[in-house]
């Protein structure tokens, strides 16, 4: 099964930008619930530390894409270093107001910086990824290892992130993410060899917005809901913890649920799959919100792990499948603006779902968060069967286009999809 996995990581300078580009991400599973324990703690309410949250991250959606539309036209590191210091100095921002209890106007600040430095190092990633191979099957497996390396960052991050919260201290679970973003940002960054090179615009010619492609705004939504699920997970397991009296039991939980997931992508990624990426993709999504229609079944930390575990396996093809849509729908000079696009889509629905499940929390306890993760099933069931036409159009064209191999990037351009 490891194979496939081996020969893109022997190609020149892959393991070092994707083991880079992993400790650069480990601030995407750490903020999230540092920010959470440490505002339930010292402030007593999980409604401002879900709204704080969601501050972070739909700054962080809304700033994303334009910092990659900057990536592909000015080159990664020249644009991103000044961020990853920036990105730094906001999560350090977040922690010095907890410390004195300060307004929580000054978190809400905090959380905008940092949000909007933050960019998308898993699109970085894979946009080396892409200029670095050729073969669909590589890129699919090339892929799928930074789902599962993404996985793994969600199992090491909240593990550590609650450990040094409810152990150490409330705002201790910030710090790790602030050294990781700076000693990996700097360390992916500096790694120039992989680097893909700027975008070459001819004069008078503009590429068409992402998302005036019919197919890019359907993941984005359906990654909306998926990121709900995600958002409201993180806030309700927390809470579920508390209320069994074992806060701390909180980030083994979610590890539990990121494991499920690194294990099936692993072995989604060694395969090769000819079925329609858009039918996968749909599979995917489905599975996803049957299951955790189990969490009305948890009444105990032990059964509420166990049913996480089994969720966690739909969750790494979706999101691979995903992003391999977005290959299908943009041209390459637009491939990390894609990219961000999907990353940011998620992240926004994280943001929706911990607020609203924390306003639920508040309210009813950690099943009325809980309702919030069913209810995001749901809605992204909806989306995906309601745009399947869309997709499989999009997938159609694509296909089309490379088989016109005589053609020119122009009419291969799948982004009218």
């Amino acid at each position: 099964m490891l194979q496939p996995y081996r020969a893109v990581l022997a190609r020149p300078g892959a393991a070092m930008f994707s083991a880079a580009g992993a400790l650069a991400r480990l601030p995407m599973s750490m903020v999230g619930i540092g920010i959470v324990l440490m505002v339930s703690e010292v402030y007593g309410s999980y409604g401002l530390a879900g709204r704080i949250s969601a501050v972070q991250v739909i700054t962080h959606a809304l700033v994303s894409p334009q910092l990659s539309r900057l990536v592909d036209r000015y080159g990664q590191a020249r644009v991103m270093r000044p961020a990853v210091a920036l990105t730094a100095v906001g999560i350090v921002g977040l922690v010095l107001p907890a410390l004195v209890r300060a307004s929580p106007l000054w978190l809400y600040a905090a959380a905008v910086l940092t949000g909007a430095a933050g960019g998308s190092v898993g699109a970085l990633v894979r946009a080396r990824w892409s200029h670095l191979l050729q073969d669909p099957r590589e890129i699919h497996t090339a892929y799928s290892l930074e789902s599962a390396l993404d996985e793994l960052v969600f199992i090491v991050g909240p593990v550590l992130a609650t450990l040094l919260a409810t152990g150490v201290h409330p705002v201790a679970g910030l710090v790790v993410p602030a050294v990781a973003v700076l000693v990996g940002g700097t360390w992916f960054f500096s790694q120039r060899a992989t680097e893909p090179p700027p975008t070459v615009r001819e004069p008078g010619v503009r590429h068409r917005h992402v998302l005036r492609s019919g197919g890019m705004v359907v993941l984005a939504v359906v990654f909306v809901c998926i990121g709900a699920i995600f958002g409201a997970t993180d806030v309700a397991t927390v809470a579920f913890a508390e209320e069994e009296g074992n806060k701390g039991a909180a980030g083994l939980i979610l590890a539990v649920f990121a494991a499920g997931s690194m294990i099936s992508g692993l072995g989604y990624g060694a395969r090769h799959w000819v079925s329609p990426l858009w039918r996968r993709f749909t599979i995917g999504t489905v599975a996803l919100a049957l299951g955790v229609g189990l969490f009305f079944l948890v009444t105990s930390l032990a059964v509420l792990a166990a049913v996480m575990f089994v969720v966690g396996f739909a969750i790494a093809p979706t999101l691979v499948n995903g992003n391999g849509l977005v290959q299908q729908l943009v041209p390459r000079a637009q491939l990390t603006e894609g990219l961000t696009w999907v990353g940011t889509s998620l992240g926004v629905g994280v943001s929706f779902g911990s607020s609203i499940a924390g306003a639920q929390i508040d309210r009813a306890g950690s099943h009325g968060g809980f309702l919030v993760v069913v209810v995001s099933g749901a809605l992204a069931v909806a989306a995906v069967l309601l745009s399947i036409g869309t997709l499989r159009r999009g997938e159609a064209r694509y296909v089309a286009a490379l088989a016109r191999p005589a053609q020119t990037d122009a009419p291969a351009d799948p982004s009218a999809a």
